[in-house]
């Protein structure tokens, strides 16, 4: 007994002994949604502490994605929107580029087919976003505790179906009075004892099309040729190589398994802030014989997509068959402990540090391929603390709660709209290849991508709040309440902001209200969101079947947009028709004043023409386009409002009918200069006024 009481107080005082840190709010996770869910409260009157077990905050949005990923932008609202004007304003400084100018990477961006959006801008380099969110959590006045990671054994103490406090690996505690989960993973949720899910439901669970097994439907990011899957070609007995399964499971079924992870590498091809590739010193080349194989059999694609950043740099993804998503080697990985997400991280950075190397320098690789991966290489100047390389594993999804709401691919398809929002959703349904396997005639393809669009939709409250029998001051605004292939289109670093924000709102009603996060007043969130600039819905246009005309039912001299000379106009648009041929052009709304066309026809005989022009009609058109017609007498300016339906046929607007030379002695120009919207250019008409009407 004496021996056993000694122990007893030497553990007690061998052990760390904290005094629970107090708080209104306790936000677990430092990733974005993190960051806009400890300002959030600390602007609403309430102390709050952002707990984050690296030593950095923004996630994704920090550690390498800097390629925005959103869709329709005007989705994003609150303070994910005042961290885009914020990157906007930085790169509005000239003294802020070092490589390369302003104009240099907008006019490249351009005719890329980019655009600008007016005080916002959405893509960054790393090192950009970090400064940003670093300023922007300071100025909230929260608390920030970094490297303190929360105990998985006992860390969340419930006093039935309220959370108390959590504890963290250290010993250290806080307490609170509403808990925000806001990690990737969703460690807080799952320790709390809330409901969640990992993989993909079968599409019979929420009555979905493009959930669960999707081997007919993986077309993108797929082999284009034969490859053999076998250690020894040819010989199954010799087992497959690695990372390969024999077979996906039944179509449309259900699983446990997850979309791939990668790394969003920051490259460069300026030369001396370029690190050329280097040999990993645990190179297996096992992993990359199948690489190997399929470019000598001959996809000679080049498999990345490095996506142009500021100052001459990249947010490098994935792309086609076999690239930097380490495909099927994540399926433990949400529901891990440390130890083995942490071998799984380490995996994920060999294979894809190994794969860059291979393409790069492997001699089997053919030389269009290696000098394509040589051309550019990590930036010495970004993630100084991890040598180069990306600190945040790309984690595309892990758990997902299950609640009294659970978002689906109908609520991404408008089909079905919620009317508690508290954010919107605007990305394609979008998951990447799961699993690997050997098809029945012995060749590799790969499962799991589907990309399919969405329509800009609601999220709706009751998904990022628990079901009330299991927690009532708990908020999960990563891991939310979503099947696998809705989730696909939510989970973007914008909507994570904008459900952060507005989770930390719904947190301090209900602080306010004595009353837990289910029964809250929603007419007043709802009002407080709004006034915070939240955007909850807009409806976006219907899809319409689109109508496609050819030239000769015009009649009369027609010069299509494809004939004309531009100067910018690069822009190619099919959405509203009708419209000629195979779509029309427009500036992007962006560059105005430098971008004009010029259509010159080719007329048989002088004489007197109608001049009309061809665009298609929308709410976001300009209202002021300046056109200028060269005619025999002169020139003549008329203002064109391309928000009005054109008045002949719905197809063409006449500008007035001019006397002509014959030959190749007139133009109609159209330009952007001072326009106050996107400006439309489609085809432009003479007819004769001898032709009959």
């Amino acid at each position: 007994m004496h021996f056993r009481a000694s122990l007893f107080l030497f553990l007690i005082a061998s052990t760390p002994c904290f005094a629970a840190d107090s708080f209104d709010m306790v936000i677990y996770g430092g990733t974005s949604g993190g960051v806009t869910a400890a300002i959030q409260a600390q602007k609403m009157g309430k102390s709050a502490v952002l707990i984050e077990p690296t030593q950095f905050l923004g996630g994704l949005t920090t550690g390498g994605l800097g390629a925005t990923d959103i869709g329709n932008k005007r989705a994003i609202g609150g303070l994910s929107r005042d961290f885009y004007r914020r990157v906007f304003l930085h790169y509005a400084d000239s003294a802020n580029w070092k490589h390369q100018t302003k104009e240099q990477y907008f006019a490249n961006k351009r005719a890329h087919g980019g655009k600008a959006d007016e005080g916002t801008m959405w893509t960054f380099e790393p090192h950009v976003a970090s400064k940003i969110m670093n300023e922007m959590i300071a100025e909230s006045g929260a608390v920030v505790v970094f490297g303190q990671r929360l105990d998985l054994k006992s860390g969340v103490i419930k006093n039935s179906t309220q959370i108390t406090k959590i504890r963290m690996e250290s010993g250290r505690e806080f307490t609170g009075k509403m808990f925000i989960d806001a990690t990737y993973e969703g460690d807080l949720m799952a320790k709390a004892g809330v409901s969640y899910h990992v993989g993909r439901e079968a599409n019979s669970v929420y009555a979905e099309k493009l959930n669960g097994v999707q081997v007919a439907h993986t077309i993108h990011h797929q082999f284009t040729k034969n490859v053999d899957p076998y250690i020894t070609p040819g010989k199954p007995e010799s087992g497959l190589l690695p990372g390969i399964e024999k077979e996906p499971g039944n179509e449309f079924s259900g699983d446990a398994k997850v979309q791939a992870y990668n790394f969003r590498m920051c490259t460069t091809d300026v030369p001396e802030n370029r690190r050329d590739w280097e040999k990993p010193a645990n190179y297996d080349e096992r992993w990359f014989e199948l690489a190997l194989r399929n470019v000598e059999a001959g996809d000679d694609r080049i498999s990345w997509a490095p996506s142009g950043m500021p100052n001459r740099k990249t947010d490098t993804n994935n792309n086609f068959a076999i690239s930097t998503d380490f495909i099927g080697q994540n399926w433990e990985y949400p529901d891990a402990d440390y130890e083995t997400r942490a071998k799984i991280w380490k995996a994920h950075e060999d294979w894809q540090k190994g794969l860059m190397w291979t393409y790069a320098h492997h001699p089997r690789v053919p030389e269009k391929i290696r000098l394509a991966f040589q051309k550019l290489g990590l930036a010495k100047d970004e993630f100084l603390d991890t040598d180069n390389w990306p600190r945040q594993l790309y984690v595309r999804e892990a758990r997902r709660m299950i609640s009294d709401y659970v978002m689906t691919e109908r609520n991404c398809k408008r089909t079905e709209v919620v009317d508690d929002s508290v954010g919107m959703g605007a990305y394609n349904m979008d998951s990447h290849n799961i699993q690997r396997f050997v098809t029945r005639e012995g060749f590799i393809r790969n499962e799991g991508d589907v990309q399919v669009g969405s329509r800009p939709y609601p999220v709706s409250y009751r998904s990022i709040r628990p079901k009330a029998d299991q927690c009532v001051n708990l908020l999960v605004p990563v891991c939310l309440s979503a099947s696998h292939i809705a989730y696909g289109s939510i989970r973007m670093e914008p909507v994570f902001m904008v459900l952060g924000q507005s989770a930390a709102t719904a947190a301090v009603h209900a602080i306010d209200q004595d009353t837990g996060v289910q029964s809250i007043d929603l007419a007043k969130l709802k009002e407080r969101l709004l006034a915070d600039s939240q955007v909850l819905d807009f409806e976006s246009p219907p899809e319409r079947p689109k109508v496609t005309l050819n030239l000769q039912s015009l009649g009369g001299i027609v010069v299509d947009d494809e004939q004309a000379s531009r100067i910018g106009f690069e822009s190619v648009g099919s959405t509203t028709s009708p419209f000629f041929l195979t779509g029309y052009r427009h500036d992007g709304d962006e560059a105005k004043g430098e971008q004009s066309v010029r259509f010159q026809p080719t007329l048989p005989k002088a004489g007197t023409y109608r001049v009309s022009i061809a665009y298609t009609a929308f709410a976001n058109r300009a209202t002021n386009v300046p056109v200028l017609i060269h005619h025999a007498d002169g020139q003549t300016r008329v203002i064109v409002n391309q928000k009005l339906k054109p008045n002949i046929d719905g197809v063409l607007h006449p500008l007035g009918t001019y006397r002509f030379e014959s030959g190749k002695t007139s133009y109609v120009e159209i330009s952007n200069k001072e326009t106050d919207g996107h400006v439309i250019i489609d085809a432009v008409q003479w007819l004769s006024s001898e032709a009959k009407p």
